[in-house]
Formats: C-alpha cells, sequence, structure tokens
C-alpha cells in the first residue's frame, strides 16, 4: 500500500511539473536566466579585479567574450510589456523601462560598449582588466539604478 501511495506521489507530482514550470512568464524566465550568465562572468571578472582570485589571462578573456556574446543577444522578446514587477511577483523590471524604451536600449548598448572593451582589456594583464571593470560596473548600474526594483 506505501509503494502503491509512493508511486502515485511521484506520478501525480511528475505530471504537475510541466504545469507549474509554466506559470512563471517565459520573458521573464529568459531575461532572469540571462542576468544569471551576465553575473556569473561579471563575477569572475570582478573577483580577478579585486584580487579575490588569482588573476588567469585565460579565464578572463573568457568571461570577456561571453559577455560580448550576451550583450549582443537581441533581448527584445524579453522586455514584453505587462511583465514589470509591478504586475509579476517574479519580476524585478520596474515598468519605467516600457515608459523609457529608448533610455532603456541606450542603456543595454552602454553595456554591449563596456563589454567590448573588457574583451580588448582581459587578457592583456591584471591591471587593464581593472581598469575596464568601471565601465562594467556603470553599464550595469546604470540600468539597474533606473529600472531594476531594489531588492530592499
Amino acid at each position: 500500500m506505501f509503494r502503491t501511495a509512493s508511486l502515485t506521489a511521484v506520478l501525480v507530482a511528475a505530471l504537475a511539473a510541466p504545469a507549474i514550470a509554466q506559470d512563471a512568464n517565459p520573458a521573464v524566465s529568459a531575461r532572469q536566466a540571462h542576468m544569471d550568465l551576465l553575473a556569473f562572468n561579471l563575477g569572475t571578472l570582478g573577483n580577478m579585479a579585486r584580487e579575490r582570485i588569482e588573476y588567469d589571462a585565460d579565464a578572463a578573456t573568457i568571461a570577456a567574450k561571453n559577455l560580448v556574446a550576451l550583450t549582443s543577444i537581441d533581448q527584445t522578446g524579453y522586455w514584453v510589456e505587462g511583465t514589470d514587477a509591478d504586475t509579476l511577483m517574479e519580476s524585478h523590471a520596474l515598468p519605467a523601462i516600457w515608459e523609457n524604451m529608448d533610455d532603456f536600449e541606450a542603456k543595454t548598448a552602454a553595456l554591449h560598449d563596456a563589454a567590448m572593451a573588457m574583451e580588448e582589456a582581459a587578457g592583456v594583464d591584471l591591471a587593464s582588466l581593472q581598469a575596464a571593470m568601471g565601465g562594467l560596473g556603470q553599464g550595469c548600474g546604470g540600468c539597474h539604478q533606473t529600472y531594476r526594483q531594489s531588492d530592499n
């Protein structure tokens, strides 16, 4: 009897999983995954810049190339109206994005430019990597300060 109940519970959970996964808005899920990838690569570079981990030219170059690739992706499908923090609990995007899309797009372009500058600097040496971090910080921070809901 216990075995049958356990198997039934597993089967119900397995069948319910796709329905649960579909509850999240795919645009929000996509942009959050994208931001996680940005953060992962920025973390690698930032930890090297702060000398929390040893500078590794190859690893820095890979992280910088990843940032360029990520900032080159057309994100149009991520930013669907009605997927803001005022509408969806899982979103951190402020409605101001859709109120000033031109500025938002300019800020994403600035992040791409900063990623390209980092790609040039990352593999040179630690000092070059450290000098390029400011542009990345400004690129991320400039957008987050204006268009991302605070975690407070």
